[in-house]
């Protein structure tokens, strides 16, 4: 069973014309990599990042809205659901994300996907402090050398929403994620 290949499927079969999705969270770990987790694979839902330039062509494309209308309704028996549609602005991310994007292999009619960078789905994960995202963040650490320095450059570019709570959170993640590159790194060395 794997759920975001379901979800993106029926929507894939009521789009009418070719669409980019980049996917983030547990969807876009799911699917955009090789050796993933099979817990990834059961997540409910899929959660998609659309670039400012894009949201404003879907503001306009009605066929778009129905095509996730529908694909929602078949959905719906099996707790599933693609509603998740974040603008660049919602999220944390490097404001040259785009640029990064990896493509992912999946073959459909109508969808053309991507996911982040890992470094940038790693800041997508530090908008809670919550255990999950941890172990995903691990993971993330896992498939992808990162050093410290790295994910320091990258939390100083980031662009964070504007919202206290995500600033006061962001900062906390921080040291935890640090702490975890460097316990990866460690591991990956022994």
């Amino acid at each position: 069973m794997n759920n975001p290949l379901a979800i993106l499927s029926t929507f894939d079969a009521n789009l009418r014309k070719r669409t980019e999705l980049t996917l983030y969270g547990r969807s876009a770990l799911a699917l955009g990599f090789p050796q993933t987790r099979p817990e990834y694979k059961i997540t409910e839902d899929v959660d998609v990042i659309l670039p400012l330039e894009q949201l404003e062509l879907l503001k306009e494309d009605e066929s778009f809205w129905l095509a996730q209308e529908l694909s929602n309704q078949q959905l719906q028996a099996q707790g599933l659901y693609l509603t998740h549609l974040f603008s660049e602005c919602d999220i944390i991310i490097q404001p040259d994300w785009l640029s990064r994007r990896v493509r992912i292999d999946e073959s459909f009619q109508q969808l053309i996907l991507f996911r982040p960078s890992s470094i940038d789905l790693i800041l997508t994960k530090m908008m809670r402090d919550d255990r999950q995202d941890l172990d995903d963040i691990r993971f993330l650490l896992e498939q992808e050398s990162l050093s410290p320095k790295d994910l320091a450059i990258a939390f100083r570019r980031a662009r964070i929403p504007q919202l206290p709570e995500f600033d006061e959170i962001f900062k906390g993640m921080q040291s935890k994620v640090l702490a975890l590159a460097t316990e990866v790194a460690a591991a990956k060395e022994s």
